[in-house]
């Protein structure tokens, strides 16, 4: 089974559900865990239109393994996120 994170950007088509005849693209947000059968989940996802903005948030239950991952996402430490080519660390209270 696929391993899906937050940030992933995947296509869902008929392979993950009968329900997606036309394939649309989304990124992960959350997965939820909720007791489904074995082999299927529930996603929470932003769908995405042709230039890659949110259109809608929307919860779907697919088969992980029907999915393609475009890109996966990696996991970037606290403090270390950069901006600008500088590493921006997080403040110390006083």
């Amino acid at each position: 089974m696929t391993t899906l994170r937050a940030g992933d950007l995947i296509q869902v088509g008929r392979a993950a559900s009968v329900q997606f005849v036309k394939p649309i693209r989304c990124r992960v947000i959350r997965v939820l865990d909720w007791i489904t059968y074995d082999g299927w989940c529930w996603l929470d996802v932003y769908q995405l239109d042709d230039k890659g903005d949110a259109v809608a948030r929307r919860s779907i239950f697919v088969r992980p393994a029907g999915l393609v991952v475009h890109r996966r996402t990696v996991p970037v430490p606290v403090g270390q996120q950069r901006r600008s080519g500088s590493i921006v660390r997080p403040r110390t209270q006083r």
